[in-house]
């Protein structure tokens, strides 16, 4: 059976005190059992973060790891020194990554391979923008994306990402993928991993939707047959909010 997953990515959001008292709110309002809970916060959140949910069953996730695991990268940070941290996950590949960062494929499966060297899951985010879509290049796309990022592991490690289908084009502009176009885009990437790895290998991976979910369309958009949960962004910033779409 699939984990239903919730993440919430706080991005560059949130003083620490803020933030802990959001987590904080969090962890008093889920009461959902059978879902899995993931809080991706700032780097400066993490270690705080990590010991107010240690006895609790939400995880802790960074924003990104950098592909090298020690050197002179001034201002990164390692897969290795958030495994220490007991950060459980990672979000790679994030169209903001990708946009403002210039992070491309080949590089991505660099930080996928260092991050799952060091025990850290990860949450790879592949997805199209409008200009795509309308030009009817999106499914080539992720399927480029996902194919030259995380098609070079094997079966038993595949299993440990998580993939978070992002339509750039719904993401912070009031735009939503209707529950059709959703379902539509996360039934092609799961048929697309069972070509590569088999039916079995592809019922088992988390395809989560990550265009501006919120209150009021997580219940429709989580009825989906592929769709197994979300990564809520703007809407992860509130506790009432965000425990609603837990709750859907």
């Amino acid at each position: 059976m699939r984990k239903q997953i919730v993440a919430g990515n706080w991005k560059m959001n949130h003083s620490l005190t803020k933030g802990v008292e959001l987590c904080k709110s969090i962890l008093a309002l889920d009461k959902s059992p059978n879902k899995e809970v993931i809080i991706a916060a700032p780097y400066t959140h993490l270690s705080s973060l990590v010991n107010l949910t240690e006895f609790s069953d939400v995880k802790i996730a960074a924003q990104n790891c950098h592909q090298e695991l020690s050197g002179a990268y001034t201002g990164e940070i390692s897969a290795s020194i958030l495994a220490n941290m007991s950060v459980e996950y990672v979000i790679l590949g994030h169209s903001e990554r990708r946009a403002y960062f210039g992070e491309n494929n080949p590089l991505l499966s660099q930080k996928v391979n260092t991050a799952l060297s060091q025990g850290l899951k990860v949450i790879y985010c592949c997805g199209e923008t409008l200009k795509e879509r309308n030009s009817n290049h999106h499914f080539d796309l992720v399927s480029q994306q996902i194919s030259e990022a995380l098609f070079h592991l094997d079966a038993n490690t595949f299993s440990k990402v998580v993939i978070a289908y992002e339509p750039v084009w719904a993401i912070g502009t009031g735009e939503t993928a209707t529950s059709a176009q959703a379902q539509e885009m996360h039934a092609f990437l799961r048929s697309f991993i069972a070509n590569k790895y088999g039916r079995s290998v592809a019922d088992k991976v988390s395809i989560l939707y990550g265009g501006s979910c919120n209150p009021a369309n997580a219940e429709e958009l989580f009825s989906q047959t592929d769709v197994d949960g979300g990564l809520i962004g703007g809407a992860s910033l509130n506790a009432n909010d965000f425990v609603s779409i837990i709750n859907a």
